[in-house]
Formats: C-alpha cells, structure tokens, sequence
C-alpha cells in the first residue's frame, strides 16, 4: 500500500466506529446490551478470518470494517453494561476491560511477526489466527441472547440503579447536545482516539525509518500499548475518587508532548523511553471511558453519552491518519506529521479538563 492507502486503512476503525457505534443504544433497546455485544463479537471473528484472504486491498478493507462494525457497538456497550451490573464499581469495572482491551493489543503488537513466522513465513495465517480469539470471545455472551440482556439482581446497589432506570424511562427523551459536558468529552474522545491511532498505525514505521529494525519497531509498539495494562486498571480507580478528572488530564498529555519530542530528536537513541511516554499518553482512552460513566446518573443516560461521545468523537479522528499518511509521503519525514501530532494535544488537554468536572449531562440538557 501507498502511504495514503496505508493512511486510509488507520482511518477505517474510527470511521466504523463513528457510523456504527451510534446504532448501538437503539439495537440494545431491542436484543438487550449482551445479546448485541454478542453479536459483536460474531461480526469480529468473521471479519478477521476472512481479510487475510480477501484478495485485494478493497476486499481487504471491507473484511476490516466488518471486523469494526463488531468492536464499534461493544466499545459503545461496554460502560452501559457496567453502569447496569456494577453501579458501585464502575472505576474498578472499567478499569478491569480497559486493561484487558490494553493487554490484548500489545500481545497483538509483539506476537503477530514471530507468529507469522512460526506458521512459514506467511502473512495470511499469521492474521487470520487472530479470528480464533474473537470466536473464544463469542461464549461467554451466549447466555446473555437468550437473557436478552437480563436484569440486575433485585438487591443492594443494583435495585437501586433499576429503580434510577424506571425513573429515567418515565423522563422525556434527553437532549444530550445541550450539555457542554457531552460535547467536551465528545471532542476529547475524538482527539485522544485520533493520538491513539496515529500512535498504532505509524509508530512502528517511525522507528523503521529511523533505523530501527522491524521486530524490535514492533516490540517497541507492544511496550506502548501494554502500558496500558496496569495504568488500564489504575487511572479509572483513581478517576473516580476525584472530584474533578482534570489532572489527570494534563499528566497524561505532559507525556505525550515528551514522546513527541523524543521522536522528533532522537527516535532511535531513546526508542524505549518514548514508546513508555507514549504508552501513557495512550491511557486518556480509559479515562474517557470512566469519564462517560461519572458524567450521567443513570443507565439510559449513560448509553446516550457513550453513543454520542463515542461516534463524535470518531468521527472527529476520521482525518488524522490519513493525514499524516499524507503529509508524510509527500513532505518525505516525520517532522510535519509529528509536529501536527503535537499540536492536537493542546486543545486534547483542554477539552479534556472541561469534561472532567463534577457535573452531570441529565442537570445540563435540563437547563
């Protein structure tokens, strides 16, 4: 692929996400929230085992989508299913999925090239075993079809959050563009996710064009994305036990400002230190997420937000690795794309210490 194709391709997952995720509320009022994530998961496994044999790079792209189509409702999912079954644990729950989310990743990162040549050296295997995983993922949610989603066991917090969602259920619709709140976390949403896949998509190249070689380039990715592993876990705990999200904010965008710079000086001669910086920088995704949960009161608000945070804010994302495909293949480095990297991540701080004060959209759509 051209690096504008290649471009194309990073853009494909916020693109799915941002069409696809903003059905996801209305499908889980219909199957219930389980029963969708399931069939999610369905939508990921076939996808993954058929692009590696698709044919061409169109083909290709269209088995990804499918793929995307998956993953775009579950991520749009995830927070209601936690606000519904652990309305007392939401930082520990999303912390929990965001580390597994982080762990599956950088496992992905580091084994895809020795797996593909542990199978003769062929690229297609070497993807398409990944499906197997997706349809592992399929079991546990089966139960959850027939449920339709179930219901929150009628005592302790639980009753209390279904006595919230009756009461919610009764309220008229809620206008969720009238929050500032809602479009705050939409737009950090959107800028952190653009960091992230640019991040995914062309650190590794980066690094090889530094000289790096491409098995180290992809372990140094592997180290980005599994510090996500336990900051997945810790951020959103201690999200929660805050007041206001907005230091957290700026410590994680202090870090990304860091590893650009390293990658503008000295992308070989300090790798590892810039992918950990990186790394961090990448946990804003978590954050975000328990952000979405703490933003609304109850279940149904919560679904609102994620849908429109979330679509929004892929949609934001869409242009930046595209456009850093491009800039790079026609300024012929890095330092017109890593400069544009830079700079999304002032407004990506500003935005994002607005969305994380102790208010929520249900008071502000009201007003």
């Amino acid at each position: 692929m051209s690096g504008s194709v290649a471009g194309l391709l990073t853009s494909v997952p916020p693109l799915c996400f941002a069409v696809f995720g903003v059905t996801a509320p209305r499908l889980a009022r219909r199957f219930g929230p389980g029963a969708v994530v399931c069939a999610g998961m369905a939508a990921i496994t076939a996808g993954l085992l058929i692009r590696p044999y698709a044919g061409s790079t169109a083909a290709f792209l269209a088995a990804s989508a499918l793929a995307l189509m998956g993953i775009a409702v579950s991520n749009v999912l995830m927070p209601v299913i936690v606000k519904r079954w652990f309305p007392d644990r939401v930082g520990s729950m999303t912390g929990l999925y965001s580390m597994a989310l982080a762990f599956g990743t950088s496992v992905a990162a580091a084994a895809t090239v020795p797996l593909t040549d542990a199978l003769g050296g062929d690229w297609q295997p070497g993807l398409a075993v990944w499906a197997a995983l997706a349809a592992a993922a399929v079991l546990p949610w089966l139960p959850f079809v027939r449920a339709r989603g179930g219901a929150p066991a009628p005592d302790g917090p639980a009753r209390t959050a279904g006595r919230a969602e009756r009461a919610a259920a009764e309220q008229p619709a809620l206008r969720i563009t009238r929050s500032r709140t809602a479009w705050a976390l939409a737009v950090f949403f959107g800028l952190q996710a653009t960091a992230a896949y640019i991040t995914m998509g062309w650190m590794a190249q980066i690094f090889r064009d530094a000289g790096v070689p491409a098995g180290t380039a992809g372990l140094l990715l592997a180290v980005t994305m599994v510090m996500g592993v336990p900051l997945a876990f810790v951020i959103p705990r201690v999200a929660t036990r805050l007041p206001h999200q907005g230091p957290i904010v700026l410590v994680l965008g202090v870090c990304g400002l860091a590893g650009y710079a390293g990658l503008y000086f000295a992308p070989a001669g300090g790798a590892w230190a810039w992918a950990l910086l990186l790394g961090v920088s990448n946990c804003a995704f978590p954050l975000a997420l328990t952000m979405v949960g703490m933003r609304a009161r109850t279940g149904s608000g919560v679904a609102q937000l994620s849908a429109f945070a979330q679509s929004t804010g892929y949609l934001i994302s869409i242009p930046g690795p595209l456009l850093v495909g491009v800039l790079y293949q026609h300024s012929g480095g890095w330092g017109v794309p890593i400069a544009l990297m830079s700079a999304l991540m002032v407004p990506q701080m500003l935005v994002g210490v607005l969305a994380g004060r102790d208010r929520t959209v249900e008071d502000e759509a009201a007003r």
